[in-house]
């Protein structure tokens, strides 16, 4: 499978979008510290979910007596907590292992002290946490359902724009920005498309790379994704119970397949105009700081006549976060503005409702009601960018310094 280019990786979660000029050193610096601060996430792990457990069972022992003789299953439970994290443990640390040098062509060194464990930020346990539950929503039995509320329609709308009764689909090329662990692309790629997958987040890009390059055997391994989950539980075993995965062999793509991942920033990676047929996107255009820069680059991305297949909520990223630029806008001012660009809008569904990465046992559960759309960029441009208000999109910038990882 193919080798791939892509941006640099970003320092921190919290990252600005003003252009912010470093100096290469110093920009080789900042990526090695952010780099090994996602590391540092993946080991601390355990000592995270201890806490958690160790929390619960002071907790319990500052009850009453007869209170505590009430309740003989507790601490059992507790204790099951504690080994079900001593084995997710050990799949953390397998994806590190496989990721020290996933990029190619940057070496971010070794550590003075590599067993040392350094204590993480709550909001990168956090993010560590939502990637265990990426597993089940991508590669376990469990997360079928989910997939086909949500991967199924885009794949279906790819198939009915470009069917392999009229189009060569090797030749068809398929962008997913925002491809998290990669199902959605490698199920595009199994069609025969073209596909790549674009990614910024080294949580997400670890796991991704493990998966789809180390991971084989079908449900040869195991994790326990909610136990984090202290609340809304029925029973104490729903809090336990394991998911395994993948549930197919990621290796057993077509011999031919053209697949792979970029890593880096949407905007910075892709810069060519007119270079793809498609792009996908599903719960994607809400991790925008400005979501028109994300319909800026993908029109000017597409090639005349290529389409842009969207589904998804507005739950805006980075709504609450200080220092942060996040403009939150409605489905009914995006879609003006993709209009004003030139996009015809050929298929429309305002409520097509969905989960991400649900607890189906759960007392409490979200149901996001999404637009979908399929929108299309004229292959005679000549008179719709006459008409665009906003101006014709602008000159390609320079990518950032390539980070790359290879699908083998």
């Amino acid at each position: 499978m193919a080798e791939t280019e892509g941006g640099e990786l970003q320092d921190g979660p919290y990252f600005r979008k003003e252009k912010i000029k470093y100096s290469p050193e110093e920009e080789a610096r900042l990526e090695r510290k952010h780099f090994w601060r996602i590391i540092d996430a993946f080991r601390y792990y355990r000592f995270h979910v201890q806490e958690q457990a160790n929390r619960a069972e002071r907790q319990f022992w500052s009850l009453p007596q007869h209170h505590q003789n009430l309740l003989p299953g507790v601490l059992p439970n507790l204790a099951q907590i504690r080994h079900c994290a001593e084995h997710n443990q050990e799949v953390l640390h397998a994806i590190v292992q496989n990721s020290l040098h996933m990029f190619e062509n940057i070496e971010y060194g070794e550590r003075e002290d590599p067993r040392k464990v350094r204590p993480t930020s709550t909001f990168d346990m956090d993010k560590l946490k939502s990637t265990i539950k990426q597993f089940v929503r991508d590669w376990s039995e469990v997360g079928q359902g989910e997939r086909d509320t949500s991967y199924k329609p885009i794949i279906q709308e790819i198939q009915r724009l470009f069917p392999d009764e009229q189009y060569d689909v090797s030749k068809v090329s398929v962008l997913v920005p925002g491809a998290g662990l990669g199902r959605l692309a490698w199920e595009i790629a199994r069609l025969g498309y073209t596909c790549q997958g674009n990614e910024w987040s080294l949580f997400m890009l670890f796991s991704s790379n493990f998966v789809l390059n180390r991971c084989e055997k079908v449900n040869a391994l195991t994790l326990y994704p909610w136990i984090h989950q202290f609340s809304n539980n029925k029973k104490s075993s729903d809090q336990t119970r394991p998911i395994r995965f993948p549930d197919v062999n990621p290796q057993s793509l077509p011999i031919n397949s053209d697949f792979s991942m970029v890593a880096g920033d949407f905007v910075e990676v892709y810069v060519d105009s007119d270079s793809w047929d498609c792009v996908a996107t599903c719960f994607f255009i809400d991790t925008a700081h400005n979501v028109i820069e994300y319909v800026e680059t993908i029109w000017k991305i597409l090639k005349p006549g290529g389409v842009w297949i969207n589904l998804g909520p507005l739950l805006y990223h980075f709504e609450n976060m200080a220092n942060e630029l996040s403009v939150e806008l409605s489905y009914e001012d995006i879609k003006s503005a993709m209009v004003k660009f030139g996009f015809h809008i050929e298929v429309e569904k305002e409520s097509m409702q969905t989960t991400y990465t649900e607890n189906d046992r759960s007392m409490l559960r979200y149901v996001y009601d999404c637009v979908f759309f399929v929108a299309r960029k004229p292959a005679d441009l000549y008179n719709v960018e006459d008409e665009q208000q906003s101006g014709s999109p602008p000159a390609a910038k320079s990518p950032r310094r390539e980070s790359t990882y290879s699908l083998t």
